[in-house]
């Protein structure tokens, strides 16, 4: 049975409070609504049983280990309020836990952000999308990817992120795929735009492929 988009299985601590004078939303939500506009977060009646997809975050401050990310099932929201955004306080993908503070709850997908988070002070932003084009060409684009028997938003998929920096394979790009989670695609970096341009770059990378394959 096809995995149910969505969903948040981590456990979590949740404290209602607004966020928005903690930081400025002006880049994080113009990136994600490029993103929405592209069909790389958003939500679809004809994919994924019309649940909403998709995520963005950033790095509370550089040095921080706290990130605001978009909350849960905001995917049909092209624009996005201060009211849509949580900030995640503490984060422990080893122990499947999030806490977390804000108008909304976090992402499904909340545990594999930190996961990245964790591995480079550097990376100051995270937006997991959904691509059929990259995520159907990741053997033919050659990217570093989580097996098809690691599920989305667990401590298995955390620790397959982890492995994915650690064996080097994300030394040349900044992107990877999930093969257990349908379409998905994480990009990260230093900022958003440089983040989001690694997600644009492969998406016409893969629309090149898949237009060849009919050209011939």
């Amino acid at each position: 049975m096809k995995e149910q988009e969505g969903v948040i299985k981590y456990q979590l601590h949740h404290t209602q409070q607004p966020i928005s004078h903690l930081l400025s939303l002006t880049e994080i939500n113009a990136w994600r609504t490029i993103a929405v506009r592209l069909g790389l977060i958003g939500q679809i009646p004809e994919r994924y049983d019309n649940i909403g997809f998709g995520n963005i975050s950033q790095r509370l401050a550089p040095d921080s280990s706290q990130f605001v990310i978009s909350g849960t099932q905001t995917g049909h929201i092209e624009q996005l309020n201060p009211e849509h955004y949580c900030l995640i306080v503490k984060a422990d993908p080893h122990q499947n836990r999030l806490e977390s503070c804000g108008l909304c709850k976090p992402s499904s997908e909340s545990l594999t952000h930190a996961s990245i988070y964790a591995q480079d002070m550097s990376i100051q932003t995270v937006i997991h999308a959904h691509s059929p084009e990259i995520w159907k060409h990741t053997g033919s684009l050659g990217l570093p990817h989580t097996k098809a028997d690691v599920p989305y938003g667990t401590v298995e998929m955390a620790a397959a992120v982890e492995h994915l920096f650690q064996s080097g394979k994300l030394m040349q790009t900044s992107l990877f795929t999930m093969l257990g989670h349908e379409d998905g695609v994480v990009a990260f970096g230093k900022n958003m735009r440089e983040a989001a341009w690694e997600l644009i770059k492969y998406l016409s990378l893969a629309i090149g492929v898949e237009q060849q394959g009919i050209n011939r």
